[in-house]
């Protein structure tokens, strides 16, 4: 599993997120902003996942989203900033 965070412009689009994935079966939660990413709201969404495909259709509803990190131990590398057209697919 690939574990992710993101980011979003609201708490609002934050909780709607969380609350897609569980629906859908995957663990996700609510967790501060790591101090290494930034972004206009203090929560994010940390999950794991495989399926990058079936993500980009979940963040493509909107939900205020700014920004996709894949966490590599204490780093994060940037998958989307912004817009989804720009997101990278996974390796």
């Amino acid at each position: 599993m690939i574990n992710y965070v993101a980011t979003f412009h609201s708490h609002y689009g934050a909780l709607t997120f969380c609350k897609e994935l569980q629906n859908a079966a995957i663990p996700a939660e609510l967790i501060p902003v790591p101090r290494k990413l930034s972004s206009s709201c203090g929560i994010c969404v940390s999950f794991e996942h495989e399926d990058f495909a079936y993500l980009h259709d979940i963040l493509a509803k909107s939900y205020e989203f700014d920004s996709l990190y894949r966490r590599e131990g204490d780093e994060f590398v940037s998958i989307c900033q912004n817009q989804l057209a720009s997101c990278n697919s996974q390796d």
